[in-house]
């Protein structure tokens, strides 16, 4: 997988839409983010192009209405991420992520049951 293109958190909650909901037009864009932020029409459609330019969002032209779809998927924006986070603050060394959050209390008894489970199911594939 290439890598893909750095966005900034507003532009995420931009794509998280689209992701969700694509296709989707501006109009329906800006609904949404009017009634979930304090941004104005302007500035969302400005975050709209800069994801257009920087290669994550494809539109169409629809009558006098732009219709947008995402040209990355959530799962490979979301892994990679993951793996930058990772990388940058842990070296890579997910046991020493999980570690430090162990230690700073900040896994859930639920969140550390879903772990464990997760490791089963991943042990048990492994072994057919």
């Amino acid at each position: 997988m290439k890598d893909l293109p750095q966005i900034s958190e507003a532009e995420y909650e931009v794509m998280k839409i689209v992701w969700k909901r694509s296709p989707i037009s501006t109009n329906e864009i800006t609904d949404i983010l009017t009634q979930t932020t304090a941004w104005r029409p302007k500035t969302i459609q400005t975050l709209i192009k800069r994801l257009v330019t920087k290669g994550v969002l494809s539109y169409e032209k629809e009558g006098r209405v732009f219709v947008y779809t995402p040209l990355v998927r959530e799962s490979d924006y979301i892994r990679q991420e993951s793996n930058s986070f990772l990388d940058r603050f842990y070296d890579g060394d997910i046991t020493s992520m999980l570690s430090a959050y162990l230690d700073s209390n900040r896994l859930s008894e639920s969140e550390i049951d879903t772990l464990r489970s997760l490791l089963s199911k991943k042990a048990k594939k492994e072994e057919h």
